[in-house]
């Protein structure tokens, strides 16, 4: 059974540094919260790791149904409680195409494939969020 690690060691203040895959980023909160603002908060990055995760599904996915795509874009919002633990308590992907005369039930299948069948992200975070999907296609 496949199993992963992540190590977030602390810098100084709020700061903290995580290494995944060799790469090294810096999480950090605003200045009002007692950080120096020198990368993006935490939370957000569940937002990021939804978007690569169907991302990359859909792309492969469209590259295997032989469909040529000019640009790509997931947009993920995040609706968070009021109340403390904040969390994410619903979530919209927004899937955006663009390209020549693209066939809609084939992005269709494919965005389906990602959220019903392969993407881990969205499989786990659709057992405590409330999560939809939107496709949008611009024809050249």
């Amino acid at each position: 059974m496949a199993k992963g690690s992540v190590t977030t060691k602390w810098l100084n203040k709020m700061a903290f540094e995580a290494e995944i895959n060799g790469h090294k980023i810096i999480m950090d909160a605003d200045e009002e919260f007692g950080g120096d603002n020198r990368g993006p908060r935490p939370k957000p990055f569940m937002l990021a790791a939804l978007g690569g995760c169907t991302g990359m599904d859909v792309v492969s996915l469209l590259e295997k149904m032989r469909v040529h795509i000019e640009s790509f874009a997931v947009k993920v919002e995040g609706d968070l409680t009021e109340e403390y633990p904040k969390q994410f308590y619903k979530m919209h992907v927004i899937y955006e195409f663009t390209g020549k005369d693209l066939p809609r039930e084939k992005l269709e299948k494919a965005v389906a494939l990602s959220t019903e069948r392969y993407c881990g992200v969205f499989a786990v975070y659709q057992k405590a969020i409330e999560m939809s999907t939107e496709i949008i296609v611009h024809n050249l």
